[in-house]
């Protein structure tokens, strides 16, 4: 059960893209603090962060790292009917070089906007390390989760391998997905992340996870899914 019960918290944490982050309070002490912050999970599945350096939220994490990410299925009619997942956490803020050019490499395909304010401001990537998570699945399925991050095995030059030539020799199968999945065909689709469990699509300013029919633990099963999914008359069932 457990297993099973992390895997739909984090397929909740994929799909989305936003989340309510709560800190500490620098300014008014023993109170919470909450703000809006987009995020992409980073080569661990850890939640990534771009945040300013004049922020509140960015003063209370300074002060005091724990924090938690609320991430609830968007557009919901009955919020309390739906999945929502509370990720307790210890925030980090990147420093070495590496790490954050890392981290930038991925963020900016996932929000690509962000790349100009980042370079033009005082912003500074963070990972939210997991502490425990707190699940639930809809009514009467509520969970202690501890361990919901899966490291993803394609991060670095091997998914952007992937995705790049996805992207500019695949735009037919991206907009097949787009079609089966019953995504907003508004704009074209962009390729933006690959992961063992599925992929990420970016279409206008919104982001979609589409799970593939079983796990991909290397690039030759992923390429198998890709395919398997661009001759599917629907989207296969799990």
């Amino acid at each position: 059960m457990s297993v099973e019960v992390a895997k739909h918290a984090r397929e909740l944490l994929l799909k989305e893209y936003r989340g309510a982050l709560a800190t500490h309070s620098k300014a008014m002490p023993g109170f919470p603090f909450g703000s809006v912050v987009p995020y992409c999970l980073d080569e661990q599945g850890r939640p990534l962060i771009l945040i300013s350096r004049i922020a509140q939220h960015t003063h209370n994490l300074r002060k005091d790292p724990k924090c938690s990410l609320m991430v609830g299925e968007r557009g919901a009619e009955d919020v309390q009917a739906v999945g929502r997942l509370t990720y307790l956490a210890n925030a980090e803020q990147l420093v070495e070089p590496v790490a954050i050019e890392a981290a930038a490499e991925r963020y900016y395909r996932y929000f690509p906007e962000s790349q100009s304010y980042h370079t033009a401001h005082d912003f500074d990537f963070w990972v939210l390390n997991p502490v425990r998570h707190r699940y639930i699945g809809g009514f009467g399925a509520i969970h202690w989760v501890d361990q919901v991050s899966l490291a993803n095995p394609f991060a670095g030059k091997v998914e952007v391998r992937m995705v790049d030539h996805m992207n500019e020799d695949h735009a037919n199968a991206i907009a097949h997905y787009v079609e089966l999945a019953g995504l907003p065909s508004t704009e074209p689709a962009k390729l933006v992340g690959l992961d063992s469990e599925g992929m990420h699509l970016r279409i206008g300013q919104s982001l979609y996870w589409l799970g593939f029919p079983e796990p991909c633990n290397t690039s030759t099963q992923v390429r198998e899914a890709l395919v398997l999914l661009a001759r599917a008359s629907e989207w296969p069932k799990k």
